[in-house]
């Protein structure tokens, strides 16, 4: 039975990186024919893989240091596989970096010549690599430790570092990331188009190519980190509870893995269909991830009914599939709908109103989600298989990872694609063309967050119920003061990581700012367009700073599970992942919607609304975009990752 199961996992796995290899040739075999885009994208390019070599060599001493200590306290074993859930975490960042790179530059090529499906097509392959990429290595992984090692007495503290390893590399690169792309954005908005009243990605801004290297870093290769890391820690909270509630059953402790085997032969099947329909690109984005689930949803049925498995799971499977889709849609409601406008609007009468109005939208963008996940999560209980249903239905919402990582990763191929044309001086249709993709992005990449935050709340749902029971916590007594204590201390973190991490943009951006200003009143000629910015001093800022302001945030995330529970005992670290995680799911909704919702009332305004680029209503907008940029692309989705970092790491603490 596990030798059948591995040669599916192990054969799906391999066909999902060649896929990731055949997207890569086609993205290739487009060639760049214009000589100030291909100087343009090689810059951006290179910024980036600057950036990831020096966040990739400090990431590195720490996952060093982990593997060392959790072999010593653990055994080698569970080292070796920290540090192997670490690399397959880094490779899918480097992988997702290098097709971005690539794409962004060729989609700009493909408005130009051949219209807005074909550049809708490259942006999409180029995020397809990171969709498919993360599908595969995680199954990759899991899998060879299951087919090499389910049966060795460690085997849950083995995938829990796996998992570990995924989720402390996740972590690293999302702050990271968010910290460099956000840094240079505001520091480029700040200067450029409301002091200069320069246009967006206007070639004389010498934060543009930083800020285009944000995009790449921050939203490709942090966000496919983040739900690598969902993906890996919802099958691993279902693989623990499985070794519980069935014994021996191999049929149940496989099951979750051949989920996601079904997950990503449907988001193949999604991603081509899309080669077929020629729909506008929203719907086709749309189309692929629903085809996708419907294929998951068919072939697991049948899958199940050959192995004989309690059919009451299937209402788990899909409760997670819908509850994915409407958190979803209600993303993109707030982040595309009507209360765009309204916040748009609202900036007629100045910034203030813009901020006031933003952040009423983003607070009540939390109420529906959340209440639908818990409604989600108790009928999954109560109907669908009990706890171990729970955990199969945050397994589902993220089976079809590689559909829907790839339309998040399109997203910020799309806005660079933009960019270069601006810089390169192409034709405005161009621009116009990149600019639909773009606002469509925008709402993807909400969506995607929206998609995350939601995932990360089943996920850790998953890995706390997995902690309860190896804790042998039969319940917390919320009135016991050390418990009380734990939940207190919980509900801090989210807040305190959301500090420090829009206080490392703020003071980013402040130096970004200042550099940019100096650049334009020394360099004689720049305003005027006859001498070139130095972008290397922006992309250098930007890259400090990400690196040294990460440390922090992530050695608190660390130590305070550490420190609750040989201080306070596992109860109390029973109560820190209830509050962080309560906590930690509400404020990154509110700054994920929230912030979207800003920036797509920018470019509502932008498009020709309510006066349009450069009246007060813009200037007021683009104030609100600023704030909502670390918001959004930041802070946020930091905390999704947090709370489920900490919760990986809590179990692995009471395994110890």
């Amino acid at each position: 039975m596990v030798v059948g199961h591995f040669a599916l996992i192990s054969s799906t796995a391999l066909l999902g990186l060649a896929i990731v290899a055949y997207l890569f040739a086609k993205i290739g075999a487009v060639s760049v024919k214009n000589d100030k885009a291909a100087k343009i994208a090689g810059a951006i390019a290179h910024g980036a893989m600057t950036f990831l070599k020096e966040e990739y060599k400090i990431i590195s001493v720490v996952v060093l240091a982990g593997i060392l200590i959790l072999s010593y306290a653990m055994g080698p074993l569970v080292g070796l596989f920290f540090g192997i859930g670490s690399l397959c975490s880094l490779t899918t960042g480097f992988i997702g970096m290098r097709a971005a790179t690539k794409a962004n530059v060729r989609t700009t090529m493909a408005a130009q010549s051949e219209g807005e499906h074909a550049a809708f097509l490259m942006a999409l392959f180029g995020g397809g690599v990171m969709g498919f990429a993360v599908a595969s290595f995680g199954l990759m992984g899991l899998g060879v430790i299951f087919y090499f090692f389910a049966d060795h007495p460690d085997f849950v503290k083995m995938i829990t570092g796996f998992g570990f390893g995924a989720s402390l590399v996740a972590f690293f690169a999302r702050v990271g990331g968010g910290i460099y792309t956000k840094s240079a954005d505001v520091g480029a908005d700040l200067v450029g188009k409301i002091e200069a009243g320069i246009p967006e990605d206007d070639p004389r801004n010498p934060a543009v190519i930083a800020d285009n290297v944000g995009d790449c870093v921050g939203d490709t290769a942090g966000m496919g980190a983040d739900i690598y890391e969902s993906y890996v820690g919802s099958m691993i909270a279902s693989i623990v509870l499985a070794t519980t509630a069935y014994g021996t059953n191999m049929v149940y402790w496989t099951f979750p893995l051949m989920l996601a085997v079904f997950g990503l032969v449907g988001s193949a099947v999604g991603l081509f269909s899309n080669l077929f329909l020629r729909f506008a690109p929203s719907a086709m984005l749309r189309n692929a991830l629903y085809i996708a689930t419907l294929f998951f949803l068919g072939t697991t049925y049948v899958y199940m009914s050959y192995a004989d498995i309690n059919m009451s799971l299937f209402v788990s499977i899909v409760l997670g599939c819908v509850a994915g889709i409407i958190v979803g849609l209600i993303t993109e409601y707030y982040t595309g709908g009507s209360p765009v406008r309204r916040i748009a609007e609202s900036s007629q009468s100045g910034a203030a109103t813009n901020l006031i109005y933003g952040l009423s939208v983003g607070m009540e963008s939390t109420v529906a989600p959340v209440i639908i996940l818990a409604f989600i999560v108790l009928w999954s209980y109560l109907y669908g298989g009990g706890i171990f249903g729970v955990s199969l239905a945050g397994v589902s919402m993220l089976a079809t990872v590689g559909i829907s990582m790839t339309i998040d990763a399109y997203g910020p191929i799309a806005d660079n694609a933009g960019g270069i044309a601006e810089m390169s001086g192409f034709d405005p249709s161009v621009r116009k063309i990149t600019d639909k993709l773009d606002a469509l992005g925008n709402t993807t990449a909400a969506m995607g967050k929206g998609f995350a935050i939601g995932s990360a709340l089943l996920t850790a749902l998953a890995l706390f119920s997995a902690f309860a029971q190896e804790a042998h916590l039969a319940g917390l007594n919320v009135v016991d003061p050390t418990i009380l204590v734990g939940l207190f201390i919980g509900a801090t973190v989210p807040f305190l990581i959301s500090a420090l991490t829009m206080r490392s943009v703020g003071q980013a951006a402040l130096k970004m700012v200042f550099e940019v200003r100096r650049q334009f009143k020394e360099i004689a000629g720049l305003m005027e367009g006859t001498a070139d910015p130095d972008s290397d001093r922006c992309v250098a800022i930007s890259t400090k700073a990400a690196l040294h302001e990460m440390m922090l945030p992530a050695a608190i995330t660390v130590g305070v599970p550490v420190f609750v529970r040989f201080v306070l005992g596992k109860e109390a670290l029973g109560g820190m992942l209830v509050g962080a995680t309560v906590v930690g799911v509400l404020l990154a909704l509110m700054m994920a919607n929230g912030g979207g919702a800003w920036d797509n009332a920018k470019k509502y305004i932008e498009a020709g609304h309510l006066g349009g680029k450069g009246s007060d209503a813009h200037r007021a907008a683009v104030v609100g975009d600023t704030v909502g940029d670390p918001f959004k692309d930041t802070s946020g989705p930091a905390l999704n990752i947090l709370i489920k970092l900490m919760s990986v790491l809590s179990l692995l603490l009471v395994l110890i």
